[in-house]
């Protein structure tokens, strides 16, 4: 797996996941609200998400936003697509920072560095259709939705229509 570098934005630095995130980051994913576009149900303790979270057999690479004072302000993720060159992007802004443009700010410099920084050719997006705010935010990224598909996934809140946006490397970055 490659390895997690640190990222800076105007107001965040994008580091490695660390234990103690675990905890910062609960309140957000214990939450059934903030956890409905999950693929499972909210996490019920600490014990639970850190199993999670450090799973050994993902192969993704997690990056951790904080703030100048050193607070946690969300989670964004790239996962090693099934071609060389691609990646899956994903993103969870902790509940008590959203609307303060985490998302956009953050993964516009994730998009950056994985195509820029890594060579990358190509970032997907995977998002239910009932998500607005993330299909808002890949919107105003340049991704651009690519397929549709219907009924795709059942998940704990029932059947779900699943969006995949795409950006390529030639397309304009954020």
């Amino acid at each position: 797996m490659a390895s997690v570098p640190f990222l800076k934005t105007e107001r965040f630095t994008l580091r490695p996941l660390r234990r103690e995130d675990t905890a910062a980051l609960l309140p957000t994913f214990a939450d059934g609200g903030q956890s409905l576009y999950l693929t499972r149900p909210a996490f019920e303790s600490e014990e639970e998400l850190a199993g999670w979270l450090f799973d050994p057999d993902w192969n993704g690479r997690t990056w951790i936003a904080e703030d100048a004072e050193s607070r946690v302000a969300g989670r964004f993720v790239a996962v090693p697509g099934l071609d060389e060159g691609v990646a899956e992007i994903g993103y969870v802004v902790c509940m008590d920072r959203q609307r303060e443009g985490v998302a956009r700010e953050c993964t516009a410099a994730l998009v950056r560095h994985l195509i820029e920084g890594e060579g990358l050719r190509k970032l997907t997006a995977e998002v239910d259709v009932e998500n607005t705010p993330s299909v808002r935010l890949l919107e105003r990224l340049g991704f651009t939705r690519e397929a549709l598909f219907r009924q795709h996934e059942i998940t704990h809140k029932g059947l779900c229509d699943v969006a995949v946006y795409g950006l390529l490397a030639t397309d304009p970055l954020p």
